[in-house]
């Protein structure tokens, strides 16, 4: 059983890019900021982030062996394009 390198480079490349300037990461910086010991900011978030990126693992693999992956992926891709809509949907029309 070899190790694929391939798609550990594709998730720290897809997962850092997405947290760059994310609700998470200026919270980090908020705290880094006002904190006297940056270390525990650090160690917070990090272990914070592992376990939201762990559980999501899990939810795809439990996810994964009751649906084809294929139907997973659809539901993904569905989801992020409702959210795009919403983040394009202005607010004033949300609110009647």
């Amino acid at each position: 059983m070899s190790f694929d390198w391939n798609l550990l480079s594709v998730s720290f490349i897809t997962v850092f890019l997405s947290e760059l300037g994310d609700k998470s990461q200026i919270a980090a910086i908020a705290l880094g900021g006002s904190s006297s010991s940056p270390k525990a900011v650090f160690l917070g978030t990090a272990g914070a982030l592992v376990l939201a990126s762990f559980l999501g693992v899990l939810l795809g693999e439990g996810t994964a062996q009751i649906l084809p992956a294929q139907i997973v992926k659809g539901i993904a891709a569905i989801g992020f394009a409702l959210m795009a809509i919403r983040l394009l949907w202005p607010d004033d029309a949300i609110q009647d």
